[in-house]
């Protein structure tokens, strides 16, 4: 074998591995190398599929007015940005989380977010944007923001990993392209390299500190079945088709503690002609179809079975991928009218973006779902008519409004309530012309993962040969993104995942530097 023998290895070209990296070296490691087993035309991991969402606690519109690239002067007296705060978002994480999530793991979030958005901004270049074409509507002639995501990235994940590079380069990062990670050396427990498959030869890579962001396991159909459950099988890949496993495998013979939600993961609405094994590098995340709240979602049998205004979309779209996968064949239509259609996302619905199906009657539009799979047009109609009679409210549309939880919902009246309301949101579907989408479960990134240190991000074991059985610090192993498991379980705030990688990696960067001796700030 031929060794090379650097300060510090990251595993991974995502978003959390390059954070990582950088960090690395601004905290004083030399020689950094990031080694990625896809090709080059696929740098970036999931990170790249995204939208660019950070959450990240705030002090309203003037706080965050430093770190972004689109408002003008005269823009930001029209601008409705209300905090965000450390209670606001450690509440959002427990809350959609089920209470389960580890502490831990979201007070370290939750407190370096902050701290952390500006390192990105300002060290390393991501230009930062308001997302007021995902997360704000015009209210009373204002951009009003919702849901307690404000920040996105220019151009995307496209532009997130655009000025990673830029900035990898700049600090003299090493990276290296299809060169799988086969084994993690150790000695005596400690971990002090990797063997990498290069140019068809096997190659040791000497460091001190190893980091681990390979992702999770969403693009490995068997590890789906295994872990999900067997509908998983025909779940579309959102993101890249690298995410494998792979990490996982190489830690289990160091005894690494596998922690979290092992049978959950983040899957959404997504196109249902979508490819299915992986994302597109064009479109992105143009399959995602979140305009769902603005309508309804009906099964092939013509029923509805999510309450599409439950909360905002931002905290419902992460879970709501399992719903469609449950159903008959594992698609759905969302439906909406004139009404709803006009608020509908551009770069997810336009022309040429999606097939839309459009009726200038539910009854034609029902019709036309046939072809798309709708087994009993008259059980659909059964179903938009209770649900247009119990959204017939007094009033219902001067309440209504897509900005705040309105309150607005089908169960105002005793006599015409659902048995399966809809809690926000619910105007009548009554004014052609109608318009369906059909829409299938996108798996995002997988939940279960790594147990780690909330302050160092080091991998702990999970105790084997130890009398009290208590994870300990594997040394000279970190872990960052998509791999760290803990911190969600069923469902996740929307732009946390993001940010909790780039956190991580900050910390596990600096913790790297400080296994040399030379770690600073």
């Amino acid at each position: 074998m031929t060794d090379y023998h650097y300060d510090c290895i990251v595993v991974g070209s995502g978003h959390a591995g390059s954070c990582a990296a950088i960090s690395a070296v601004q905290a004083g490691c030399k020689r950094v190398l990031m080694v990625e087993k896809a090709p080059e035309d696929w740098v970036g991991g999931n990170g790249y599929f995204t939208a660019g969402a950070h959450r990240t606690v705030h002090g309203g519109l003037h706080d965050l007015l430093p770190l972004v690239q689109n408002v003008t002067a005269e823009q930001v007296n029209n601008i409705d940005m209300e905090p965000y705060t450390t209670n606001d978002f450690t509440a959002d994480i427990m809350r959609v989380g089920a209470n389960k999530p580890n502490p831990s793991l979201v007070k370290a979030v939750v407190d370096g977010s902050r701290g952390t958005i500006e390192w990105l901004a300002e060290s390393i270049g991501i230009p930062f944007v308001f997302s007021f074409n995902r997360q704000a509507y015009v209210v009373d002639g204002k951009q009003k923001f919702w849901g307690g995501m404000v920040l996105g990235v220019d151009e995307g994940g496209k532009g997130l990993i655009a000025a990673h590079r830029r900035a990898l380069a700049k600090h003299g990062v090493e990276v290296w392209f299809d060169s799988p990670v086969t084994q993690l050396l150790t000695d005596d427990g400690v971990v002090v390299g990797v063997v990498v498959q290069r140019d068809g030869k096997d190659i040791q890579v000497h460091a001190p500190a190893t980091i681990l962001a390979a992702g999770g396991f969403e693009a490995n159909r068997e590890m789906r079945v295994e872990h999900l459950g067997g509908i998983w099988e025909r779940a579309k890949v959102r993101g890249t088709p690298y995410n494998t496993g792979d990490g996982f495998t190489l830690v289990k013979p160091l005894h690494a503690k596998l922690t979290g939600d092992w049978a959950g993961c983040h899957s959404t609405c997504w196109d249902a002609h979508a490819p299915s094994d992986s994302g597109n590098r064009i479109l992105t995340n143009q399959y995602t179809k979140s305009g769902y709240p603005l309508g309804v979602m009906l099964n092939s049998k013509g029923l509805r079975f999510v309450d599409e205004g439950e909360d905002f979309r931002n905290y419902t779209y992460a879970k709501f991928g399992r719903a469609i996968l449950e159903q008959p064949e594992g698609w759905a239509f969302q439906i909406w009218d004139s009404k709803g259609a006009k608020y509908l996302r551009g770069e997810e619905y336009g022309e040429g973006i999606v097939k839309r199906i459009i009726g200038e009657t539910l009854e034609e539009l029902a019709a036309r779902l046939v072809d798309e799979g709708l087994e009993d047009p008259s059980t659909f109609m059964h179903t938009m008519t209770q649900y247009n009679n119990a959204a017939t409210q007094p009033n219902a549309a001067q309440r209504w409004n897509p900005a705040i939880k309105d309150g607005v919902s089908t169960q105002s009246s005793p006599s015409t309530r659902l048995d399966l309301p809809k809690s926000n949101w619910a105007l009548p579907i009554d004014e052609p012309p109608y318009t369906a989408v059909k829409v299938g479960c996108g798996i995002t990134f997988t939940f279960g993962g790594l147990a780690i240190d909330a302050d160092t991000a080091q991998v702990l074991s999970d105790g084997v040969g130890e009398a009290d059985s208590k994870p300990i610090p594997i040394k000279g192993l970190f872990c960052t993104g998509e791999m760290v498991g803990g911190l969600f379980y069923n469902n996740y705030p929307g732009g946390s995942g993001l940010a909790a990688g780039a956190v991580f990696g900050r910390k596990a960067g600096r913790s790297a530097a400080r296994l040399l001796g030379i770690g600073h700030s």
